[in-house]
This record gives C-alpha cells, sequence and structure tokens, in this order.
C-alpha cells in the first residue's frame, strides 16, 4: 500500500485532514468552480484584492485570465456604489470570523447590467487560526432559473416515474399526460438526464433495492419482485453492473447496520428489469 495514505495511529482526525490538504498542490480544489458556469468564485486578501476567481468571474470582472485580475480591488473593476456595498460586507466577515450567507444584492451580468445575485461569504484562515482573507461564491437568481428549466419541466415525469418505479411503465400514457409525444418525451429525457426513462426507471429500483437489503431481512429473491423485477436473476446482474458488487455482498458489507421494519409494498404486476 502506497504509504502517503498511512498515518499514525494516534494522529486525530484533524490532524490526519491537515497533512493530507499539506500534500495536495495548490489551486486544484478552485478549478472545480471553472465547470460551474452559473456561480462566481472568488478569493480576496485581507487588503480586500482579488487573489483567484473561477473564469466566469474572471470573464464577468472583465478580463481573459485569471492573472490579469489579481491584485485588483472591487472599486477598479465595478461601479463604485457596488463595490462599496461588497467591501463593505468582506469588512464584517473578516471582524466577525463568520460567514455572511445568502446576501441578496446587485451584481453585474454578462452584459454588465445589474442582475440581482446571491453571495455567500466566508472568512479564509492561515495555519495560526488568524484571518487571511474572505472567500465567496455569487449565482444568479436567473442563471439557476435557466439551469434547473430543463428539470423542472420534467418533474411531473420524474415524480411519476419515482412513485410507480416498481410497475411497468407506459411510454405512451406518460407522454400524454405532460402534453408530449413519446418521440419528444425521450429526447428531452435522454437531453436532460443523459439517460432514457427506462434505464432511469431501472436505477431507481436498484436504489430502493439498496434500502431494502440494509433496512430488512427480507430474502434477496422478494427484494427483487418488490421493486419490479422478473426474478433473482435479472435483479442481481442489474444490481452488481450498477453497484459493482452482488446484493448479498452488498448487504454483508452493510451487515453493522441494524435492520429496521420496512412495510413491504403490495406485490407489484411482472416488470421488464
Amino acid at each position: 500500500m502506497n504509504d502517503y495514505f498511512v498515518y499514525k495511529s494516534d494522529m486525530s482526525p484533524h490532524e490526519i485532514k491537515r497533512q493530507w490538504i499539506e500534500k495536495l498542490c495548490p489551486g486544484q480544489v478552485s478549478e472545480l468552480f471553472n465547470y460551474m458556469p452559473d456561480t462566481l468564485y472568488f478569493v480576496k486578501d485581507l487588503e480586500l484584492r482579488l487573489m483567484a476567481g473561477n473564469q466566469t468571474f474572471v470573464e464577468r470582472c472583465g478580463f481573459q485570465a485569471e492573472e490579469e485580475m489579481i491584485g485588483k480591488s472591487d472599486r477598479e473593476i465595478f461601479p463604485i456604489e457596488m463595490a462599496e456595498k461588497y467591501m463593505n460586507d468582506d469588512r464584517k466577515v473578516i471582524a466577525s470570523k463568520e460567514p455572511l450567507i445568502e446576501i441578496v444584492e446587485l451584481f453585474p451580468n454578462q452584459i454588465g447590467e445589474p442582475e440581482w445575485f446571491v453571495t455567500n461569504k466566508i472568512p479564509l484562515f492561515d495555519q495560526d487560526g488568524t484571518v487571511a482573507g474572505v472567500c465567496g461564491l455569487v449565482k444568479s437568481f436567473e442563471g439557476v432559473r435557466t439551469s434547473l428549466q430543463p428539470y423542472l419541466d420534467l418533474l411531473p415525469v420524474t415524480e411519476y416515474l419515482k412513485n410507480n418505479s416498481a410497475f411497468k411503465v407506459s411510454m405512451p400514457d406518460l407522454a400524454k399526460s405532460v402534453g408530449m409525444s413519446v418521440r419528444k418525451l425521450q429526447r428531452r429525457f435522454q437531453e436532460t438526464f443523459k439517460t432514457s426513462p427506462q434505464k432511469y426507471v431501472g436505477r431507481l429500483r436498484i436504489l430502493e433495492a439498496c434500502e431494502l437489503l440494509v433496512k430488512t431481512a427480507l430474502p434477496v429473491t422478494e427484494i427483487a419482485l418488490q421493486v419490479g423485477f422478473y426474478d433473482h436473476s435479472a435483479f442481481s446482474k442489474k444490481f452488481s453492473e450498477l453497484i459493482g458488487m452482488s446484493p448479498r455482498d452488498y448487504r454483508k458489507r452493510l451487515k453493522h447496520l441494524s435492520p429496521l421494519s420496512y412495510p413491504p409494498r403490495p406485490f407489484p404486476p411482472k416488470a421488464s428489469s
């Protein structure tokens, strides 16, 4: 085993975490925010100068690369009334050493016009426990709504599938209930969830089976039938495909969890796996 992950047995969880973090190359976590186009991420030092930001924030500030932004203050980037508001909130976070959560404020959108955003700010500390700056996330009301809209449009479909996952689903009836053709529903579902409704249902069945395996002592075959599979074999094959182990191995691995009473549903009509 690689000794990179071997720690002394008497180390506290805090010490284990600190030692692990110290071995990481800096900047790797913040890079994740470059894949969140509706989220603006920034870091400032005690002088309230920008020290880091994701690409969306960099471009919103009028720059092409993060390096161009480093060392700038809000006063150099935003209208003065906005800049003063941002900096006053930063000072509160630094002085109190406490987060400021869900600040509703105006922030320039992509074309520079004020738009309502929600901002969360937290203090940053150095290894001595002294406040070293402030970090923030800014999310657009409109951006969140736009990104969620495809999921909201299909919410009646996903709710129906979740509540009826053990039963055979009629795609024509489901499509009719949301005013779409079967072809359009299949296409919209695939674009949004990156899978088909049929495979989505299969995953729901496996998730419910996971719960039954842990919370009940029901035989595996009975669980297979209860969640909507034809037989034990089809269930085990699909379970192993998605979870990476057999249902029995999954139950054995989690046997330290006490079985709980779980009222079984009536067995559904036979459904495809």
